[in-house]
């Protein structure tokens, strides 16, 4: 009944302001446009509903980003170390070598293990294993041994660990959450990544700086003990319809990947972005003839995609509601190409930037998707062996697009080797959708591989 209908009102305390004068304010806080914003502000932050409701999750979430921060502390040391040993930018180099050639040759044979075997226990031989190298880093550190070629080998032992424990732990995830929250899962994962990305190196300069080598591999070590806990939390994983005492073949699950051709699409969308699209060969070039600046100039732009990446995990409260993930994986895939091939364009330092973050949100969201459609399509017991070949693909990408651009670069000009490549991504992802339409039409709540 209207309040001026009211025969008889009750009367209101003294002190009390009148109902008549309130009525008009109390929906604006919930309602009105601030209001609005702030909801929009919170559905658009990553969702973090499997850290909230699976704690085995919520611990390895947890370990692995911790040790994450640990591992780009331990990266930076060994990379300044080789280089006060060796005065070489070409021996610094060749630490990406040495890293490079475990993943790739032990990457699959690491995810056909984890297809066996009780993937944690896997996970915690390859984790503690990575612990002890670090602890051997902070000895030669503290000895003063000066041995590039014991620091060599040591970094080629530590991909070998991650090649055994990265397919393990990642194929643990869909036994870990339920499938709807598998986006939101990978989306945290590639925030713990990125944090680890941006907040290590940072870290890992202020301890080698104070106290030296040692300190970041010693911290490296003791934050490995997060990562272990985890792992050591957890039930037995042994791969569903397992395969235990049967000869695992990597060749195996590689024909399995020939006959699905929307999980072959993940990779080959990924290969089409890095191959073509990477540009982070040219920032020592781009920096000194387009930008006029130096060491710092290549510094903010190698630090720009991380930074985006880290944005797009952090916002990434979206993609749970997303079911066409191949569809998303191409935007993605294509935004990224359009920003790379805009950054060859960008004659101003800031605006580059901004590119290159775009590029990184991009390539987050990609790999979300990516990842849950390797995630949800495949069966248990083929996660390992998938995720090795991811592993190859994730690894390898980069080191071609390196060399791709490079000669693109001597041909031409840097900025010419930027542009072309980005668009050389957008023609190869155009001429893959076509060659594969299936793709587009993947449907998260009816995943087929």
């Amino acid at each position: 009944m209207p309040i001026e209908q009211q025969s008889d009102p009750a009367p209101a305390p003294p002190d009390a302001t009148p109902a008549t004068a309130a009525a008009p304010a109390a929906p604006s806080v919930p309602g009105g446009p601030i209001g609005r914003l702030g909801r929009a502000v919170r559905g658009s932050l990553a969702d973090i509903t499997p850290l909230r409701e699976h704690p085995h999750y919520r611990r390895l979430w947890l370990g692995q980003a911790v040790s994450g921060i640990g591992q780009q502390m331990t990266a930076l040391a060994v990379s300044v170390q080789v280089y006060a040993l060796t005065h070489s930018a070409l021996a610094t180099g060749l630490i990406g070598l040495c890293s490079l050639l475990p993943l790739v040759a032990f990457g699959l044979y690491g995810g056909a293990i984890a297809d066996r075997v009780d993937r944690r226990k896997l996970g915690l031989a390859g984790a503690s294993g990575a612990a002890v190298l670090s602890v051997g880093l902070a000895v030669q550190a503290l000895l003063g041994l000066h041995a590039v070629g014991l620091l060599y080998g040591i970094v080629a032992l530590q991909a070998v660990c991650f090649a055994i424990n990265a397919p393990a732990r990642a194929s643990m995830i869909p036994r870990l959450v339920p499938a709807e929250q598998l986006p939101a899962a990978n989306a945290l994962g590639s925030l713990s990544m990125n944090l680890g990305l941006t907040v290590g190196p940072m870290i890992g300069g202020l301890f080698i700086g104070i106290w030296g080598f040692q300190a970041a591999y010693l911290v490296d070590a003791v934050a490995f003990g997060a990562s272990l806990y985890a792992m050591w939390r957890l039930p037995a994983m042994r791969p569903e319809a397992s395969s235990n005492g049967k000869r695992v073949s990597v060749l195996e699950g590689l024909r399995f990947l020939r006959e699905r051709p929307n999980l072959r699409m993940t990779f080959l969308a990924d290969i089409a972005a890095m191959v073509f699209g990477m540009p982070r060969a040219l920032f020592p070039a781009l920096a000194a003839t387009l930008y006029g600046g130096g060491a710092g100039t290549v510094g903010l732009l190698t630090a720009a995609p991380a930074v985006g990446a880290l944005i797009g995990g952090l916002f990434s409260g979206w993609v749970s509601r997303v079911h066409r993930h191949g569809f998303a994986t191409s935007l993605a895939v294509a935004a990224w190409g359009l920003a790379c091939a805009g950054f060859g364009l960008a004659h101003d330092l800031w605006l580059g930037l901004l590119l290159l973050a775009c590029a990184g949100a991009a390539d987050t969201v990609s790999m979300i998707f990516r990842n849950t459609m390797l995630q949800a399509a495949a069966p248990d017991d083929m996660r390992g062996r998938l995720q090795g070949v991811f592993i190859v693909v994730v690894a390898g990408g980069p080191r071609l697009g390196d060399f791709e651009s490079g000669v693109v670069a001597q041909l031409s000009t840097p900025a010419i080797s930027a542009t072309t490549g980005g668009l050389a991504c957008l023609a190869t992802l155009a001429l893959l959708l076509v060659r594969y339409p299936s793709f587009l039409r993947y449907d998260s709540r009816t995943p087929t591989p």
